[in-house]
């Protein structure tokens, strides 16, 4: 197909304010990926935007299987609160009240 440019599974954006450490969450816009290294505020950076990552959850929040997560990203964490915070998949297990991480299956970008 000559139109298809890439799997999009990486994506290659500017590291946040103040960079990022490998395995944090970045959200760019309405694109959410984990960052695949550490980088320096600005120097590229690969996110993966799907596949199933264990991220920073909202502790005191219990997760059913399958309910839709949003990341907060003043908090920097997961959670299943939608309002002012960006759609980024699924819970992918359970996860007790409290835990300070949560399996999420990311559904790439919105």
């Amino acid at each position: 197909m000559k139109d298809f440019s890439k799997p999009g599974v990486m994506m290659t954006v500017p590291a946040p304010s103040g960079g990022v450490v490998s395995g944090a969450g970045v959200l760019v816009g309405a694109m959410f990926g984990v960052a695949a290294k550490t980088a320096a505020e600005s120097d590229p950076l690969e996110i993966m935007t799907t596949g199933v990552h264990s991220l920073p959850k909202t502790s005191a929040q219990a997760w059913t299987l399958g309910a839709k997560v949003y990341w907060d990203n003043s908090a920097k964490v997961v959670t299943t609160t939608a309002s002012g915070n960006t759609a980024i998949g699924v819970a992918a297990a359970i996860a007790a009240n409290p835990s300070a991480y949560g399996e999420v299956r990311l559904n790439g970008s919105f």
